[in-house]
């Protein structure tokens, strides 16, 4: 995205996230490995798709890696807003 933006343009990142807080953390996380799932196969019939979303949620970055890479690459004015106690935040920043 930044290859493709124009110095002082905003780049927007909507991700999923890993949340914080021991008994929320452990609730979502049966949630996501075992009941989202079992949900996805009963509607959509794509198990494996709603799995495969369980373990690339559980193998990215977290808020503050992730901001480091957005500084690594070279964006500035960095912030990050939580949605729904961690489940997914919304990244900007801007291309110097």
């Amino acid at each position: 995205m930044r290859r493709v933006v124009r110095p002082g343009g905003l780049i927007v990142v909507l991700e999923f996230s890993k949340p914080g807080g021991f008994i929320f953390k452990h609730l979502y996380n049966f949630y996501f490995r075992n009941l989202l799932p079992f949900a996805g196969s009963l509607f959509s019939r794509h198990r494996i798709a709603y799995k495969y979303l369980n373990e690339s949620v559980m193998r990215f970055a977290d808020h503050e890696e992730f901001i480091q890479m957005m500084k690594s690459a070279g964006l500035s004015q960095i912030t990050q807003t939580r949605l729904t106690r961690g489940i997914a935040s919304i990244y900007t920043g801007v291309k110097k």
